[in-house]
């Protein structure tokens, strides 16, 4: 396993703080071999920085399932002060997305099934993206054809879906990462063109309470998106890969949460015709 840093485009200087982590396998370029889906974790962390190291636990975890995977290390509100974080994080992972593309060869990845996942309100990031990925805004930001910005299809780990449902928990906070917290209610911007999504959850979140993921559930049923959910009956929030690699207490070992990794690869593999393991 070769791990790698890639800066992502100079779009403005804002991305200068924002890079992708990769963890893909060494491949002989002698031997003719197909390519590989992408898969980019998006982690949480309050919009004020990402727990690293869990992020490189779930990403060898996945890449054991066959996939090149990637974390986004994605702007922080310090990184945009004064003004509100938002969509900057999106925009990182346009950005982020488009460098697996312009990698895809370097990297034997398929171009065609890049995945993205969202914990926490690194899920926030995604369900906007997933939303929003066509809109003139992004695509102007970025310089591209909206097709360039497509995902294959998005995971959604106890995601922030609006913010005004739980997280952030004081207003000063939610001013600092956007003065337009409408125009971020993820629920609200689901249109026909989103990806496949999966969707999981503890009905106990302290933190991010389910009903953000209930109401994007809800949005991506009326548009006849392809969704799997998954709601389970107990768990504290960040739980990750549910399993002592991840656990930051002890109650955060929830074996039959931990189930969540294998659905996942299941569903990739039933909704997309991959052949992961």
């Amino acid at each position: 396993m070769k791990t790698l840093t890639l800066p992502l485009p100079q779009i403005s200087e804002r991305v200068a703080s924002a890079y992708l982590q990769g963890y893909v396998r060494e491949l002989d370029p002698k031997i003719t071999q197909t390519a590989y889906p992408a898969l980019i974790i998006v982690p949480g962390g309050s919009y004020t920085h990402i727990p690293e190291a869990q992020a490189e636990t779930m990403a060898l975890a996945f890449a054991a399932h066959g996939l090149q995977v990637f974390y986004l290390r994605y702007h922080f509100i310090k990184d945009t002060a004064p003004k509100p974080l938002l969509p900057q994080p999106i925009i990182d992972l346009g950005a982020a997305v488009l460098t697996l593309r312009q990698h895809a060869s370097e990297f034997r990845i398929n171009p065609t099934q890049i995945i993205a996942a969202g914990f926490s309100v690194g899920g926030h990031i995604v369900s906007l993206y997933a939303d929003y990925w066509q809109s003139k805004w992004l695509t102007q930001a970025l310089n591209v054809h909206p097709e360039q910005l497509k995902l294959t299809a998005a995971i959604l780990s106890y995601p922030v879906i609006r913010l005004d449902a739980g997280f952030p928990a004081s207003q000063e906070q939610l001013t600092k990462i956007t003065d337009q917290p409408a125009k971020f209610a993820a629920d609200e911007a689901v249109t026909n063109a989103n990806p496949p999504t999966f969707i999981w959850h503890t009905m106990d979140d302290p933190m991010v309470p389910v009903s953000n993921s209930l109401r994007y559930l809800t949005a991506l049923y009326q548009q006849k998106i392809p969704v799997e959910a998954h709601f389970f009956h107990h768990g504290p929030h960040g739980l990750a890969l549910a399993n002592q690699q991840t656990a930051w207490k002890a109650d955060a070992n929830q074996p039959h949460v931990a189930h969540w990794v294998d659905l996942a690869i299941e569903w990739l593999n039933e909704t997309l015709a991959l052949n992961l393991f």
